[in-house]
């Protein structure tokens, strides 16, 4: 894919401050990638010999963004891949930050799966899986739970796609480890012109804002952890700044390939974890 397209997208995600990769029904709000890119023409969700091949050219320009850094990506707003541009990104940080503890009441395996990409990020899903003893589905329910909590209060973020199997898993890393010194800078304050932006976005899509709510008062009043099921381990601090620390080099993952003709490209490893939730 052509610099140039990547380009394009990233102006796109920095002028809206969020966009969604695929409509929702194919209305008009919250805006899209699609919807930007292609003003006017309906999105239909088929892989097939007659496909719309601009669905199979968005989904690899989402993977090239994600990679980037010049955006933030992330299935927050209702399971669904979304990118920020850095100042709203910084900004719901900071908000999150502000509402309370964001690890508190965090499920038992989102703990878990959190201290592994503390550990080294970013890994891709089925190796988060594996090293998590989360893989099958008698544990799919677990390990999706767990992730939804991690992506709601943006503790991980999607960073390209790894191939380690039939099709590319999505690579996922500890936010504070491959945006640490936003991360840093959020806990201690947000500027006001990324504030405003963000209150921007807001105020255009009720819908986000919403979102956002719903994460910060979960964030401010957190339920109590659940103790089934998987592995107990204790809850890593939060990492020291860059400033404390120094930089960190922003680990990259393998891209992963092209989907065959009649493949349908999934990012995560089952059509209920990432598939839907993607469109």
């Amino acid at each position: 894919m052509r610099r140039v397209a990547v380009d394009r997208a990233i102006t796109i995600v920095e002028r809206l401050g969020i966009a969604l990769v695929y409509p929702i029904d194919n209305e008009a709000e919250p805006r899209s990638l699609w919807s930007e890119l292609y003003p006017g023409r309906r999105m239909e969700w088929s892989w097939d010999a007659g496909a719309d091949p601009r669905v199979a050219e968005v989904w690899h320009l989402r993977e090239r963004l994600a990679r980037s850094h010049d955006v933030a990506y992330a299935k927050w707003f209702r399971g669904r891949a979304t990118f920020f541009a850095l100042p709203v990104f910084h900004a719901l940080l900071g908000r999150m930050a502000a509402a309370g503890d964001v690890f508190a009441g965090l499920p038992r395996e989102a703990r878990v799966l959190l201290d592994l990409l503390r550990e080294r990020s970013p890994l891709s899903t089925k190796e988060l899986r594996a090293l998590a003893d989360l893989r099958g589905k008698e544990h799919e329910a677990l390990f999706t739970r767990a992730m939804k909590a991690l992506w709601t209060r943006l503790l991980v973020v999607g960073t390209g796609e790894v191939e380690d199997g039939a099709f590319p898993s999505l690579a996922v890393g500890a936010t504070e480890l491959l945006f640490e010194d936003l991360v840093a800078a959020a806990r201690a304050g947000v500027p006001a012109p990324a504030a405003a932006k963000l209150d921007a976005v807001l105020a255009r899509c009720p819908a986000y804002a919403r979102e956002l709510d719903r994460a910060l008062a979960e964030i401010a009043a957190p339920p109590r952890e659940r103790t089934s099921g998987a592995p107990k381990t204790a809850a890593a601090p939060p990492r020291k700044s860059a400033a404390a620390e120094g930089s960190r080099e922003r680990p990259r993952p393998a891209r992963g390939r092209a989907p065959r003709a009649g493949e349908v490209p999934f990012s995560e490893p089952t059509p209920s974890e990432v598939f839907k939730g993607d469109r």
